[in-house]
């Protein structure tokens, strides 16, 4: 279960997107104003440490991108190269939000639920004591096969014909996120 905080979040997670994504190799979309979430939903961290969040984000010029997030309390050693910046959130302090393909929890997370047919995690959001269960927007199942290397799929795009993927639907769309 994802436990989620009604909480203030600065600076938010589309603003930090807005000025990360034009500096990646891999993204063709426009420079320009936050990307609009279309869909998004947890996996849960074993240790409970991470916060892992899967994002189905649209740009100014309308295509989709698939951009993994790691929320984690402190610096990842050696991650510099995958920090998209710090929040402040107002019920946890700062938080270093790093692109997931470089957090090695993120890869053992995605790897287990592609090798055991898994899923996004059951949300549920403190609202001041009282848990409430939200339906994540975005439904993942992992295929139930042994994944090797794995690979974000930066544009979510139907069906590979891959034997070991994680795919994604919401409302509106199902695309191949990760390939193993």
């Amino acid at each position: 279960m994802a436990l989620l905080h009604k909480a203030q979040i600065v600076p938010g997670k589309l603003e930090l997107l807005a000025r990360w994504l034009p500096g990646q190799d891999w993204f063709t979309g426009p420079d320009g104003p936050e990307p609009e979430r279309v869909a998004a939903a947890r996996f849960d961290d074993p240790a409970g440490d991470v916060g892992i969040e899967t994002l189905i984000v649209r740009a100014a010029d309308g295509t989709l991108w698939h951009v993994p997030l790691t929320y984690r309390g402190a610096p990842l050693a050696g991650a510099e190269e995958w920090l998209i910046g710090t929040t402040e959130h107002s019920v946890l302090g700062t938080r270093w939000v790093y692109d997931a393909t470089g957090d090695p929890v993120y890869r053992a997370v995605t790897a287990e639920a592609i090798r055991s047919g898994g899923h996004e995690a059951a949300e549920e959001v403190d609202h001041g004591g009282e848990l409430v269960r939200r339906e994540p927007s975005l439904h993942l199942r992992g295929s139930g096969t042994e994944p090797g290397d794995l690979t974000v799929v930066r544009v979510p795009a139907p069906a590979s014909g891959a034997a070991a993927t994680l795919t994604g639907s919401w409302n509106g769309g199902s695309a191949v996120l990760v390939v193993g």
